[in-house]
């Protein structure tokens, strides 16, 4: 299957699980950490299942990626942004909170092209434009 499906199938299960996520909070009067909480563990669990046959490639990464994954996925990405996100959806409407969290994407775009020497096109470019300005309209 092409990057890009697996892309919009993210997309699709961010979004919809985004909702789920809102309205649980909400009936349980749950905080954010405990929402954050309730996904991690439930991910984990499901996780561990489908990655057992690869724990045995853990060793051959290296400590150097190790490292990388621990920073970027779980402090940057998995408590900081999530505790960000949870706030976020627990205070405002999804539909002001989602296009503005969901510009992920551009700010992987320019790590990417400042740390990673990743070339950047002019049709990029003109996409990333348009995404900013869309999100800007959605949000004011």
């Amino acid at each position: 299957m092409k990057p890009q499906i697996f892309a919009l199938l993210t997309a699709i299960a961010w979004g919809v699980g985004g909702y789920f996520e809102k309205k649980g909070l909400h009936l349980g009067k749950l905080s954010p950490q405990m929402g954050i909480t309730i996904r991690t563990f439930i991910a984990l669990i499901i996780l561990a299942i489908i990655s057992f046959p690869q724990w045995k490639t853990l060793p051959q990464a290296g400590s150097k990626a190790l490292l990388y994954m621990i920073i970027g996925g779980g402090i940057v990405a998995g408590s900081i942004g999530m505790t960000c996100f949870y706030l976020a959806i627990k205070g405002a409407p999804l539909s002001k909170v989602m296009p503005i969290a969901f510009t992920s994407p551009l700010f992987g775009a320019f790590m990417g092209m400042i740390y990673g020497g990743e070339t950047i096109s002019v049709k990029t470019l003109i996409g990333m434009l348009l995404t900013v300005g869309g999100i800007v309209i959605l949000t004011i």
